[in-house]
């Protein structure tokens, strides 16, 4: 009983590991970006930032672009196995209840989008309803459709119809207009027009822009895939498990160099646009998806072979926290950065603003490490957990 308890929570730690990894990434990203207002300085005080700069910003993209939100998915259908799992155990139906646990994810997405407009939980919200709907059926079933969503059938069906259509050229981007619109009232707006704005434009430019560039098939995509990781225990460590991984971690490090390559070849040799937009979203999905994979398995089988785990271990706690920690870089992030705040992005370049980002992780962590020492959930995390189960008996 010791071992199988001792098993659970090392599946568990691996999960809050990579879960507190990629919302590092994804904060540090924001940080560079000025939390989606692209405001930055006129000239840089020393010359080589404009090297550190540019390293930066194409380095962290490189590293973290699209791939840490890609593991923050996978994670999420992995809880989500390990929540409905649990239930029937005790003989009882988890899919009600996760739909309304959706709900409340929502609402707290709702007030986390007033603030940025980079949110992800709404869309988290709304698409999440494909697990409670698809966690029955076998895992083949599973696997295939999961598989259909990542390779983007809405941008071949655009690609087919490009080629079939010589003449069509597609639209302008939706997303660019609404983001726009968010630019204009993040650089010159007050605190209550930007949280009106974010609550429609923002959420609007966001949602379009996960549309246009794979994100809206995708994320289903690898919630189902996180599912299959948690039936299959893919987390728990034995040989044959390792095994897995290794080869995950090899067939993914083939896969990325050439679909890599391939998406920085393709603007030279297909010009028109209608044709090169939608093969850029299936190739980069790809790429960054096969990256996302040599992170995941390097990490797994970084974390079951070494002895001594204690500092990766260090991010449980900041992964346990994800939610509060995303939430709270958005509402201090658009303080700090937005029109409405401090206006920071006015004097922090690329290479500053990287560092406000590591001091803000740094600065959170310890937050966690503080918090989870005298709780067992963060605050939202707690809040979500109490209202999820409101009414139980």
């Amino acid at each position: 009983m010791k071992e199988k308890i001792a098993d659970s929570n090392a599946r568990v730690d691996v999960a809050d590991v990579l879960r507190g990894l990629a919302v590092m990434g994804i904060i540090v990203l924001h940080s560079i970006e000025h939390f989606n207002f692209y405001s930055f300085p006129e000239s840089v005080p020393f010359e080589w930032m404009k090297f550190t700069d540019q390293a930066i910003w194409r380095g962290l993209f490189f590293a973290f672009g699209g791939k840490a939100y890609a593991v923050f998915a996978l994670l999420f259908g992995f809880s989500f196995y390990i929540q409905d799992n649990n239930q029937q155990r005790r003989g009882k139906d988890f899919r009600f209840r996760f739909i309304w646990r959706l709900c409340i994810l929502f609402v707290i997405g709702q007030f986390n989008a007033a603030f940025f407009t980079g949110e992800i939980l709404t869309m988290y919200a709304l698409l999440g309803v494909i697990l409670p709907l698809f966690c029955r059926l076998s895992d083949r079933t599973v696997a295939i459709v999961a598989l259909v969503l990542i390779l983007q059938p809405i941008d071949w069906v655009k690609v087919v119809w490009a080629l079939c259509n010589p003449d069509y050229e597609a639209g302008k981007s939706l997303a660019n207009h609404y983001f726009g619109i968010a630019y204009e009232v993040q650089k010159h707006g007050t605190f209550l027009e930007t949280l009106r704005m974010n609550l429609w434009e923002g959420q609007m430019a966001n949602m379009t822009w996960a549309l246009e560039h794979g994100r809206i098939m995708q994320t289903p995509g690898l919630f189902l895939f996180g599912m299959l990781i948690g039936r299959r225990g893919l987390f728990l460590y034995n040989a044959q498990h390792e095994q897995i991984w290794l080869k995950t971690l090899a067939f993914s490090l083939l896969c990325f160099f050439p679909l890599y390559g391939l998406n920085n070849m393709l603007p030279e040799f297909v010009s028109r646009g209608a044709l090169l937009a939608p093969l850029r979203v299936i190739v980069s999905s790809l790429s960054n998806l096969s990256f996302m994979l040599v992170m995941v398995s390097g990490l797994l089988i970084t974390f079951y072979r070494i002895h001594d785990r204690s500092f990766l271990m260090r991010f449980t706690a900041y992964g346990k926290m994800s939610m509060t920690n995303y939430i709270g870089q958005s509402v201090i992030g658009s303080l700090l950065f937005y029109h409405w705040g401090f206006e920071l992005g006015r004097y922090l370049g690329i290479t500053y603003s990287l560092l406000f980002g590591i001091i803000f992780v740094l600065l959170q962590m310890a937050f966690c490490s503080w918090w989870m020492k005298h709780h067992k959930h963060g605050p939202f995390e707690g809040l979500w957990k109490r209202l999820t189960w409101i009414g139980k008996k």
